[in-house]
């Protein structure tokens, strides 16, 4: 039996979207599909959630829900597509669905999170144990050697920095803001108080790195040039290295316009052909594009550059040790569409491998993730807002609904518990 594909009724470029205009078919996949169907229906009838098809058939949790309990509602436009795609590649298949809008949500986050929230328990366990067998597998091209990882960083940090201008603050900072603790409630931050949490979680790390006058800094994972610029302004000398070509361009353009260029030189360059030596050596949501074989290297690269009594500051996004265990060599909807090469420690397993391949420890770190929920709702909302500006940028409608669903897949996974991220701080052993 083999897997074949039909043309999706939905109208999409067959050529740009290919895994979005074609739906997987073929006696192998009508078997996966009915067997998808099974467990999605058991699934959802043990979850706080509500599926509504087409026909008026209604699935949806009949225990444990007290009576006139509003529920995240998923409604299936096309259930024989939709379990063709489930069946064939699992989560790969619902984003691609969601993209062909073969289903819709009432609140795509809420939908995503009661999924994200039961993770590990969706499946019965002895498919689980099968995944292997039936699920797609990471390309080889996108592990993230030295010679793929520049086209990986810029399948996604090169998309145009006119979009990210669209949905990030004034900062450009592509990673979770640190609101006060003493202001608001989190789930009351506005827009207006974006730009101080970022800069806080910036100055935060440049605090626990001791970055202040004379400090040799390097910065792996340049972004669009904020942190580095802080630390200029606190009198640091400042190397960040980056793949992105985009990210280079703006960055640059901002260091000069601020008046730092002679302190402040930004590289498109691998972090593992970094020379030197750095009082402090500092990444935010950089380690997640490094790929789970080259951990044991980055450390190993941190070590050889840090200067005796230096400090490394490292903010992360992390999930349980155990779930990482077992996803590390799946291939997932982010890798195929948002980030190759890419996978998420855990905290474990950043102090296992440091452990065993450094001379660093970790000497302190601070949990956040309910601050990237925020962070994510923020970005949602801004993007959401600014739809036709996308649409004038040359992004169709599959892309936004990509786009979408990655804000509202991440953020799921943060107020679900099943993300988190934190910032981490090291030194080197006595």
């Amino acid at each position: 039996m083999s897997t074949t594909v039909t043309r999706s009724s939905a109208d999409v470029d067959p050529e740009y979207w290919p895994g979005v205009a074609f739906v997987p078919s073929g006696p192998r996949n009508k078997v996966a599909a009915a067997l998808a169907e099974k467990i999605f229906s058991a699934a959802v009838n043990r979850l706080p959630l509500r599926v509504i098809y087409d026909d008026g058939t209604v699935l949806g949790a009949r225990r444990g829900v007290a009576s006139g309990t509003k529920l995240p509602e998923m409604r299936i436009h096309r259930p024989a597509d939709f379990f063709a795609r489930l069946g064939d590649s699992g989560l790969i298949g619902l984003g691609e669905s969601y993209m062909a809008q073969e289903w819709t949500a009432s609140d795509l986050t809420e939908v995503i999170e009661v999924f994200a929230a039961q993770a590990a328990h969706l499946v019965p366990v002895p498919l689980q144990k099968l995944r292997g067998l039936y699920l797609p597998k990471p390309p080889r091209k996108e592990r993230n050697s030295a010679a793929n990882t520049r086209s990986n960083i810029a399948r996604h940090y090169d998309l145009s920095n006119d979009l990210f201008k669209l949905f990030l603050e004034d900062t450009m900072s592509y990673s979770s803001a640190l609101f006060d603790a003493n202001g608001p409630r989190l789930l009351d931050v506005r827009w207006e108080d974006f730009p101080d949490a970022q800069q806080r979680k910036i100055d935060r790390l440049l605090d626990q790195a001791d970055v202040g006058e004379g400090t040799r800094v390097l910065e792996i994972g340049t972004g669009w040039g904020e942190l580095a610029l802080r630390a200029a302004r606190r009198g640091a000398t400042v190397v960040s290295v980056t793949l992105s070509s985009e990210q280079k361009e703006l960055a640059d353009a901002r260091i000069a316009e601020a008046g730092f260029s002679d302190q402040v030189t930004v590289e498109l360059r691998d972090y593992r052909a970094v020379e030197g030596e750095f009082d402090a050596i500092i990444s935010v949501e950089m380690i997640e594009a490094v790929g789970y074989e080259y951990w044991g290297v980055y450390f190993q690269t941190i070590d050889r550059l840090l200067a005796p009594n230096g400090r490394v500051a490292i903010q992360a996004i992390t999930m349980p040790h155990e779930r990482m265990m077992v996803t590390r060599r799946t291939y997932t909807w982010i890798h195929k569409y948002i980030f190759p090469g890419g996978f998420i420690p855990s905290v474990r397993a950043i102090e296992d491998i440091t452990d065993r391949y450094t001379g660093l420890r970790v000497r302190e770190r601070l949990s956040m993730g309910d601050h990237y929920a925020q962070t994510l709702r923020l970005w949602e909302d801004r993007f959401l807002a600014h739809r036709d500006e996308v649409s004038a940028l040359g992004f169709d409608d599959v892309f936004q609904r990509m786009w979408h669903f990655y804000l509202c897949y991440s953020r799921a996974g943060f107020q679900a518990g099943y993300l988190d991220v934190q910032q981490l701080i090291f030194d080197r052993r006595p």
